[in-house]
């Protein structure tokens, strides 16, 4: 996550909702690492589930101080759409 953006915070929350483009939401865990804060757990499990390649863009608008509106792209530039039933049990 960028120096820049995390200055918009009071404090970086430790954890954060993200909420795909179908409404269904995902919790990671925050970490600062080498300075940086960034996603920690949670966050390889989310790429697997919603097939993020190398190639992918994947973009995050602050929602609320804890929750990321996540959209991804495709090679293509396409937005990706999935919808998973069973969140709780990946």
């Amino acid at each position: 996550m960028p120096l820049d953006f995390t200055k918009h915070f009071v404090a970086v929350p430790t954890e954060f909702n993200l909420r795909n483009n179908t409404g269904c939401s995902w919790k990671v865990t925050v970490k600062l690492m080498n300075g940086r804060v960034t996603l920690d757990q949670g966050w390889a499990t989310y790429t697997v589930v919603y097939q993020i390649k190398i190639g992918y863009m994947v973009t995050f608008k602050l929602l609320t101080p804890d929750t990321l509106k996540v959209i991804i792209f495709d090679e293509d530039g396409i937005e990706v759409v999935n919808k998973y039933g069973k969140h709780d049990e990946a």
